[in-house]
C-alpha cells in the first residue's frame, strides 16, 4: 500500500509542476496592473485570465497527469483516457444535470442552498479529487487491457484504442457510485475541514507540522489537496491567487464567516515561506560549519546546492534528506519549526502565496496579488528562523555527534565519489547508481519525480547501498523489500535518462 501512495505522489508531482506556468502570468498580469483583472491594460487581462484558466480546470489536469503517470509505459492513450472519463463524470454529476434526476428546481434558492450542501456542484473541471480518482482508474484500466486484442472483426479496437472505450463505461459506474456516495464524503469532508480551518493559526500550524512529517513518505500530497485545492471548498491557492472571480470571493466570504473570521487567503501557504527561504539554509550551514574539515568540500557541494534550491524554488528534498534519516530528531524539529512559522505568520496576516512551493520566484510573482498583505514581513521572520535553524542544529549536532552530512564514518570511501558539476557525466553517475542498485537485470521499475529516481528491485539482498552512495546523491530511502529511492536533486530526470538507456 506505501508503495502504491508512494506511485500516486509521484504521479500528482506531473499536474503540480504545471502549476508555476499559472503563477508566472498571474504575476505578471498583476505587476502590469495591481488595481484588479486587468481592468485597466488589455495584456494584464490576458496574463491574469490566461493563468485562471489552469488553475480553474485543475481537476481535468490532476485527471491527465494521474492516468498517464501511473500508466505502465508512460503512453498517451493512458492520459486520453483519463481526461474522456473525467469530461463524462462531471457532465453526468453536474448541478444542473443532478438536478434534473431528483426532479429539483435550482431557481428556487432554498432548494438551490439545500442541494448545495451536496456538494454536485463542485464536482467540475477544477474537483482535483475526482480529477485523481478518475486518473486511477483510466491508469488501472490503461495497464490491464493495452495490449489486448479483440476478434479480427474488432481488431481496430484492439489494444490502446480499446482504453478510453472501457474507461467511458468505468466512468459511468463511477459516477453512479458517486450519486449517492459523494454526498455523505462531501460533508464529511466539509466538516473536517471546517474544523481545522476554524482553529484559526492553530488549524494552520497542524497543517503545515504533517506536511513536513509526511515529506519522507510522499504522502503529504494527499493533506495538501484538502487544503490548499478545492476538494472540501478550502482551496487556499485558488483563493489567494483568483481573489478577483465572483466565486472565489464568494468562497472566501464563506470560509470567513464559517470559521469566524478566522480564515485568510493564503494562511496554509505564507508560513513556508520563511522555512524554505531561509530556515533550511540556515540548517545547511550549521551542517557545513560541523563537518569535518577533511570533509568541508564533500559537504559544501551537497549542502550549497541544496540550500540554492530551496531558496530560489523552494525545492527542500535535497537538504531535508541530507538530515531525515541520519538525524531523525532534527526533522522533527524542523516539522515543529514549520508549525511554529505558519502560526506566526496567520496570527499576524503576514499573508503571500505559491502555486509550485514557496521560494523566493513564487514570492516576487505574488508579491502584487491583492492577497499578499504584509508579505515583506516574512522575509524578517525568515531572517528568525535563519538564526533559529542554525543555532539549534549546530548545538544538536555537536551536542550528540549526529552523522550529517561531512561527519560520518565513511571517509575512506570518498576518493570513489564523482564529482557533481556544470560539466557532469550524468551517464557515468547513472552507471555507478545502477550497479549498487545490483545491475540492470535486478530493476523491475524505474522512474522519477522532483529529486528522487524510484525503482522496484526484484531481489532487495543485491542492492548495496554504500556502491550508490559513491554518486553524488544525498540519500537513500528503503520504503520497502522491493523498493529504492536515491535523492539526486533537480537533476534527477538526466540522471533517469542515462538509466533507461541502460537498461
Amino acid at each position: 500500500m506505501m508503495r502504491q501512495m508512494q506511485r500516486l505522489g509521484r504521479a500528482l508531482m506531473g499536474a503540480v509542476a504545471v502549476m508555476p506556468v499559472a503563477a508566472l502570468m498571474l504575476g505578471i498580469g498583476y505587476w502590469i496592473d495591481p488595481s484588479g483583472w486587468g481592468a485597466n491594460n488589455v495584456i494584464a487581462m490576458i496574463l491574469i485570465k490566461s493563468g485562471g484558466a489552469v488553475l480553474d480546470n485543475l481537476g481535468i489536469i490532476f485527471a491527465v497527469a494521474v492516468a498517464y503517470g501511473l500508466s505502465k509505459d508512460k503512453d498517451g492513450a493512458s492520459a486520453l483516457a483519463g481526461m474522456i472519463g473525467f469530461i463524462l463524470v462531471t457532465n453526468v454529476l453536474s448541478a444542473g444535470a443532478v438536478s434534473k434526476m431528483k426532479g429539483l428546481d435550482l431557481a428556487d434558492e432554498a432548494v438551490a442552498a439545500d442541494f448545495a450542501k451536496q456538494g454536485f456542484d463542485k464536482i467540475n473541471s477544477g474537483n482535483v479529487f475526482v480529477g485523481i480518482i478518475i486518473g486511477i482508474i483510466a491508469a488501472a484500466i490503461y495497464n490491464r487491457f493495452h495490449d489486448k486484442k479483440l476478434p479480427d472483426a474488432l481488431a481496430f479496437f484492439s489494444g490502446r484504442r480499446m482504453v478510453p472505450i472501457i474507461t467511458s463505461f468505468a466512468a459511468l459506474v463511477l459516477s453512479g457510485v458517486l450519486y449517492f456516495v459523494w454526498p455523505v464524503v462531501y460533508s464529511g469532508l466539509v466538516a473536517f475541514g471546517t474544523t481545522v480551518a476554524s482553529m484559526g493559526p492553530l488549524g494552520a500550524a497542524i497543517h503545515a507540522f504533517f506536511n513536513r512529517l509526511l515529506i519522507p513518505t510522499g504522502l503529504h500530497h494527499a493533506l495538501n489537496n484538502v487544503f490548499w485545492f478545492d476538494l472540501i471548498k478550502i482551496n487556499d491557492i485558488g483563493n489567494f491567487w483568483n481573489i478577483g472571480q465572483p466565486d472565489v470571493v464568494a468562497n472566501v466570504e464563506r470560509l470567513v464567516a464559517e470559521t469566524g473570521g478566522a480564515y485568510v487567503p493564503g494562511m496554509y501557504q505564507a508560513g513556508f515561506f520563511p522555512i524554505m527561504m531561509f530556515g533550511l539554509p540556515g540548517a545547511a550551514l550549521a551542517m557545513y560549519h560541523t563537518a569535518k574539515t577533511e570533509r568541508k568540500k564533500e559537504a559544501a557541494s551537497l549542502l550549497l546546492a541544496g540550500a540554492v534550491a530551496s531558496f530560489v524554488t523552494g525545492v527542500t528534498e535535497p537538504i531535508e534528506f541530507a538530515f531525515m534519516f541520519l538525524a531523525p530528531s532534527l526533522y522533527i524539529i524542523h516539522a515543529v519549526l514549520t508549525g511554529i512559522s505558519a502560526f506566526i505568520a496567520a496570527s499576524l496576516k503576514w499573508m503571500s502565496g505559491f502555486s509550485f512551493s514557496a521560494g523566493m520566484i513564487d514570492m516576487i510573482l505574488a508579491a502584487k496579488l491583492p492577497t499578499a498583505t504584509k508579505w515583506y514581513m516574512l522575509l524578517l521572520l525568515g531572517v528568525v528562523f535563519f538564526v533559529i535553524y542554525y543555532v539549534v542544529f549546530r548545538f544538536i549536532i555537536t551536542k550528540f555527534d549526529l552523522k550529517t552530512p561531512g561527519r560520518g564514518d565513511d571517509a575512506d570511501a570518498d576518493e570513489q565519489k564523482i564529482e557533481l558539476g556544470a560539466d557532469t557525466d550524468f551517464a557515468v553517475m547513472a552507471a555507478q547508481i545502477l550497479e549498487g542498485l545490483g545491475g540492470k537485470d535486478n530493476i523491475a521499475e524505474l522512474d522519477y519525480c522532483v529529486t528522487r529516481l524510484r525503482m522496484g528491485v526484484k531481489d532487495n539482498l543485491l542492492v548495496n547501498e554504500e556502491l550508490i552512495k559513491r554518486a553524488p546523491i544525498s540519500g537513500v530511502i528503503r520504503p520497502s523489500k522491493t523498493s529504492v529511492q536515491v535523492i539526486v536533486g533537480p537533476q534527477v530526470q538526466f540522471v533517469a535518462d542515462e538509466m533507461r538507456k541502460l537498461l
